[in-house]
């Protein structure tokens, strides 16, 4: 299963949360960007009550992580990563 998470950091705790996030072994990608988020990560997991647990229990728990968005891949037409 392939998530889109869309991270909104607090400012000043950038490198921390890249840091952080870099030592989750089911992010699979991320992309420090500019808009609407600051961060999109790509989080590779078994189903979603694993997912809930990175979530939860990893991501949200990093300083300086204000909130978080989801995108479930549904399906994947064109790309190198399996669900």
């Amino acid at each position: 299963m392939l998530v889109f998470v869309n991270i909104f950091v607090e400012s000043p705790m950038m490198d921390t949360v890249l840091s952080s996030l870099t030592s989750i072994p089911e992010v699979v990608e991320l992309y420090e960007v500019t808009g609407e988020f600051d961060i999109i990560s790509l989080v590779m997991c078994r189903d979603i009550e694993d997912f809930r647990h990175i979530l939860k229990d990893k991501i949200l728990k990093i300083n300086g992580v204000k909130s978080t968005v989801s995108a479930v891949v549904l399906h994947v037409h064109k790309g190198d990563k399996e669900e």
